[in-house]
C-alpha cells in the first residue's frame, strides 16, 4: 500500500464508510473522456459520471477552457452588494430552460443546500402571508434529497439512510410508494393515498417535495408521469407548494431536459444541482416563481433569510454556463436514447438470475436491484478486474454513464454487470 493510501485509509472519511472496517479505495491520478486512470496504470470505464455529475465526462477541452478563461478573471467574488456576468448568464439560461414560471434563481453550493434553500422558501412563503400553521412537508416513501438536516427530514424515514436521526428531525407526512411503474398503464389509485394525506393535512402542509418520475438514491424507482400530474392538480387543488428535486434528474438524465417535463408540469420551486456544472465544481440552483419571490420580499422581514458564503462563484457559474451550452449543443436526446436500447437490451439477461429481483431502464439510468444487500467491497474489486468502475449500495447495482460514452464502452459496462452478477451464488 503506497503512503498516500495509508494516510487515506487511517485519517480520511469517506462517505458512507466506516473508519474501522473502511471499504476499498483505489488512487485517480487522471480522467479523460469516460475513463479514470488509476495509480497503478489501469484504466476503468466510468459507469457512474462520478455520482451523476459528470455528463460530459472529463477533462473536456471545452470546459476546461472555459475555467481557464474565468481563472483569468477571478474565481471568486462575493455576491453580496456585488454580481458578475458568469452569474447573470447562467441565472438567465436557467429561467429560459427551467419549466415555465420559474423565474427567480438563488445560487447555492450543493444539492443538499438547495433544498434546504427550497424548504425554507415555501415556510418563509407561508409565514409571509400570515399561515405560520402551514409548516409541514409531504413526500413520499422511497425518497432522498440530501444529508442535512431539513434534506435529511423529507428522506425515506425508515428504510433510508437517515433512520438514526429520525428521534431529532422535524417530522414530516410520507405517502405510500408509488405503485405504478413508469411504463405501466396508469391506474388512478395509485395516487389514492397520497391524495388522502394531502387532503386531511392540507391546512398544516407547507409544500410538496417529491424527485419527479426518478427517486434516486433512495432505491432507483421510476413511476408513472400520471402521478406527478396528479400531485400537480392536488397541489393546486388544496393550496399547497410543489417542490421539485431535480438534482438528479436535470439536465437530459431521464430523456427529457427535466424529469417533470414527463408530465407536463411546472412546480413552485425546483431544485438543480450535480450536472449542474458538468461534474467541475460544486454548485446548485434553487428557483421559484415570481409570486413566492414578491411575497416572501414584500411581508416582515422582507428578505429571504439565506446566503451561503460560495453564493454564485463566478468560475462555476462559468463552468456551468459552458456545460448546459455544451449539452444544447450536443446531439443528447440521441444519446440518451441509444443509451437506453443498449442497457435494455445487455441488462436484459440478468431477469433470469435467481437473487435478481428487477432490471429496469430510464433514460440513462440502468438498475439491476437484487432481492438482498450487495457485497459492496467484493462487486467493486470485480467491476474492477472486468476493467470499470461502478457504485453499488444496497440492494442496486446501476451505471448512470456520461452521455459522451461510446456503445463499445457502454457494452464494456453493462457486460461487466453481467458477468459478476452471474457469479453471485443464490443464497439458500
Amino acid at each position: 500500500m503506497s503512503s498516500l493510501l495509508a494516510f487515506d485509509r487511517k485519517h480520511l472519511w469517506h462517505p458512507y464508510t466506516s473508519m474501522t472496517k473502511p471499504l476499498p479505495v483505489h488512487e485517480v491520478v487522471a480522467a479523460r473522456g469516460v475513463r479514470l486512470q488509476l495509480a497503478d496504470g489501469r484504466e476503468l470505464i466510468d459507469g457512474m459520471s462520478s455520482w451523476w455529475a459528470a455528463i460530459h465526462g472529463y477533462n473536456h477541452p471545452q470546459l476546461n477552457q472555459s475555467a481557464i478563461d474565468q481563472l483569468g478573471k477571478m474565481s471568486h467574488v462575493m455576491f453580496g452588494g456585488l454580481t458578475h456576468e458568469p452569474a447573470v448568464t447562467l441565472g438567465r439560461r436557467l429561467v429560459e430552460l427551467s419549466p415555465a414560471g420559474l423565474e427567480q434563481v438563488f445560487f447555492c453550493d450543493s444539492g443538499s443546500v438547495s433544498v434546504e434553500v427550497a424548504i425554507k422558501m415555501a415556510l418563509q412563503y407561508w409565514q409571509a402571508r400570515g399561515e405560520e400553521g402551514k409548516n409541514r412537508l409531504l413526500t413520499i416513501n422511497g425518497g432522498y434529497h440530501g444529508d442535512t438536516f431539513g434534506a435529511m427530514a423529507v428522506c425515506d424515514p425508515t428504510s433510508g439512510m437517515h433512520h438514526l436521526f429520525r428521534d431529532v428531525l422535524p417530522q414530516h407526512l410520507f405517502a405510500p410508494l408509488v405503485a405504478c411503474g413508469f411504463a405501466d398503464p396508469w391506474d388512478p389509485k395509485a395516487l389514492t393515498g397520497f391524495a388522502e394525506l394531502i387532503e386531511n393535512n392540507h391546512q398544516q402542509l407547507a409544500a410538496v417535495i417529491l424527485e419527479p418520475i426518478v427517486q434516486g438514491a433512495g432505491g432507483m424507482r421510476f413511476y408513472h408521469p400520471d402521478f406527478l400530474a396528479g400531485v400537480r392538480l392536488l397541489c393546486d387543488q388544496f393550496q399547497v407548494l410543489l417542490i421539485v428535486d431535480e438534482i438528479a434528474t436535470g439536465f437530459g438524465r431521464t430523456g427529457k431536459l427535466f424529469a417533470c417535463e414527463h408530465a407536463g408540469i411546472s412546480p413552485d420551486i425546483i431544485c438543480l444541482g450535480k450536472a449542474l456544472t458538468g461534474g467541475y465544481l460544486s454548485l446548485a440552483a434553487t428557483l421559484s416563481t415570481t409570486h413566492i419571490a414578491k411575497t416572501i420580499s414584500s411581508n416582515p422581514p422582507g428578505l429571504f433569510m439565506h446566503g451561503p458564503t460560495f453564493m454564485a462563484n463566478p468560475l462555476a457559474c462559468a463552468i456551468a454556463g459552458a456545460s448546459i451550452q455544451l449539452l444544447l449543443n450536443s446531439p443528447w436526446q440521441e444519446q440518451i436514447q441509444t443509451m437506453a436500447t443498449i442497457m435494455a437490451e445487455e441488462l436484459a439477461p440478468l431477469r433470469d438470475l435467481p437473487e435478481v429481483k428487477d432490471v429496469r431502464v430510464l433514460g440513462g439510468i440502468g438498475v439491476v436491484e437484487m432481492l438482498r444487500e450487495v457485497d459492496v467491497a467484493w462487486l467493486q474489486q470485480e467491476f474492477i478486474a472486468q476493467g470499470v468502475w461502478l457504485r453499488p449500495f444496497g440492494r442496486l447495482v446501476y451505471i448512470m454513464p456520461p452521455y459522451i460514452i461510446s456503445n463499445n464502452d457502454l457494452r464494456q459496462l453493462t457486460r461487466a454487470m453481467v458477468t459478476v452478477l452471474s457469479a453471485i451464488q443464490p443464497q439458500k
